[in-house]
């Protein structure tokens, strides 16, 4: 040994003083007997573990032969020196290979020294995490971009500032942590966030508690801020944390949102007054469209049909012609009064869900359909079912358009077919219904006009109509959330496409 052990005659005088104990091995720590020259003499089980050696191995070795080398340099010279004043001494090294902690004890007894060895690693993690814990709180105090202190519940001494509080105030560190917390707040305000805190409950959660107040820079401005209150553990201090956000500007910006809010229920009672007086006179528009309108083209058509079967003996062709011209006319001209005022309601219409099939719906329109034109043979081609969600008047308003579009164009083919199927959406909660035919179709450089009232893609005289329908389709696909396309290939048959949201059926 480099440093031999200290006799126990040398440190007594010639007195030793014995140490008994029982055997070993009931010792729940690791335990080794060294002579007077600190060679092992023995050693329970649990301390042959700890060393990872046998009895036989290391019995009249010394001691510092039977520990690691690393632990063995670092502590024998220290302990032998301990040990020549004092009859214990103890130290804890870390077994780096086995990744454990190892607390040596050292004892002078009679006959040498008595070596306890405890396996102390569950401690030191303890105190490694709660060192870790504290460097980690330190350094999230001090990062904080929030102005944040601390203060001393008891004597009210600011303990700690970081650097935003620092920065905040305009007062430096080192005098910051030598003012009291009441000189921060003007008017005796401290005061009062005192009593607001209350006492500390042990056991809970640390509380915080926002509140708005006042507080004083270095430069005597005075700022509206936003506090955040709890009592803390700091260095061994029963504290109060706090955390502040300057809302001064906020403060200001609410007051102007306030004006800004009058302003615009201001604005919106004159918008809701003009769209009320707008609402009733589009009411009373519509009632004269589809009343007294409609009526005076009744007569109109009336008087020609009549004129028509009493005279058509006195006038010649060219009259009868003109009669033929009135009537059509009025009849289509009947039917733009009905489409527009469809497409003037469409806003105002229920728009109530309910689960429909709309294979009635179609079946009655192309009976309809066929019913005004006899002479026509049109394949219709659909599903036994077609079932969705939706407002059925609405849906059977979009149909009609679509349908009677449909037949329109496809009049000049001798095998005509109309198709109509619902097909998936992109979305679960989504369906698409598909009206196509294979007639005339229209140019796709112009599908986005389709949509739009009074627009038309053929002349009236190929294909009569007033160029509302598409619009009222669309206005349909928006009142159940959706949209609408059309898709057209060569100018030979067309695709229109409805997405309509199948919402929730309310119970009845």
């Amino acid at each position: 040994m480099p440093e031999r052990l200290p006799q126990d005659d040398e440190l007594t005088g010639g007195d030793p003083t014995a140490l008994a104990w029982g055997p070993l091995d009931l010792a729940n720590d690791g335990i080794v007997l060294l002579d007077r020259n600190g060679c092992i003499t023995d050693a329970n089980a649990r301390a042959l573990a700890l060393l990872q050696c046998t009895l036989p191995a290391v019995s009249g070795r010394d001691v510092w032969d039977a520990v690691p080398e690393e632990i063995a340099e670092q502590h024998e010279s220290a302990t032998a020196k301990a040990l020549q004043t004092s009859a214990r001494h103890a130290f804890v090294a870390h077994q780096k290979f086995e990744g454990s902690w190892i607390e040596y004890t050292f004892r002078r007894q009679a006959s040498g020294y008595v070596v306890n060895l405890s396996d102390v690693s569950s401690t030191q993690q303890l105190q490694r995490l709660l060192e870790d814990s504290e460097r980690y709180n330190q350094l999230l105090f001090e990062a904080n971009p929030n102005a944040m202190w601390m203060f001393d519940s008891r004597s009210l001494r600011i303990l700690a500032a970081n650097q935003a509080a620092v920065s905040f105030y305009g007062i430096p560190r080192k005098e910051f942590v030598t003012l009291r917390m009441g000189a921060l707040f003007p008017d005796g305000e401290g005061a009062a966030l005192l009593s607001s805190l209350g006492p500390r409950e042990a056991g809970r959660e640390v509380q915080f508690q926002l509140q708005l107040c006042k507080q004083q820079k270095m430069d005597g401005q005075l700022v509206l801020v936003e506090l955040a209150c709890g009592h803390v553990d700091w260095n061994e201090h029963q504290a109060v944390l706090v955390s502040l956000a300057d809302v001064t500007q906020r403060h200001l910006g609410d007051s102007a949102l306030r004006r800004v809010n009058v302003e615009l229920e201001q604005t919106l009672a004159r918008r809701q007054t003009e769209l009320t007086t707008a609402k009733r006179d589009l009411d009373t528009f519509t009632h004269a469209v589809s009343s007294d309108l409609r009526d005076s083209l009744h007569v109109a058509n009336g008087f020609a049909t009549t004129l028509a079967e009493k005279y058509s003996s006195v006038l010649d062709g060219q009259g009868l012609h003109y009669v033929s011209r009135i009537q059509a006319s009025t009849r289509q001209l009947s039917k733009l009064v009905d489409d527009l005022r469809t497409l003037a309601q469409l806003s105002q219409l229920s728009g109530d869900l309910e689960r429909i099939d709309l294979v009635p719906v179609c079946r009655s329109l192309v009976a309809e359909l066929a019913k005004r034109d006899p002479g026509r043979l049109v394949a219709i081609e659909m599903a036994a079912m077609l079932p969705l969600v939706g407002d059925r008047r609405l849906l059977a308003t979009a149909l009609a358009c679509l349908l009677g579009n449909a037949w329109k164009f496809t009049s000049k083919k001798t095998e005509a077919w109309i198709k109509v199927a619902l097909l998936p959406g992109k979305t679960p909660d989504e369906l698409v219904l598909v009206v196509s035919d294979n007639g005339a179709g229209f140019d796709a450089a112009y599908s986005g006009k389709l949509f739009s009232a009074f627009q038309r893609l053929h002349s009236s005289a190929d294909f009569p109509g007033n160029g509302l329908g598409l619009a009222i389709v669309k206005g349909v696909a928006a009142r159940h959330g959706g949209d609408v396309w059309a898709e057209s290939t060569e100018q030979s048959g067309a695709s229109f496409f409805m997405t309509l949201a199948q919402g929730a059926v309310s119970a009845p």
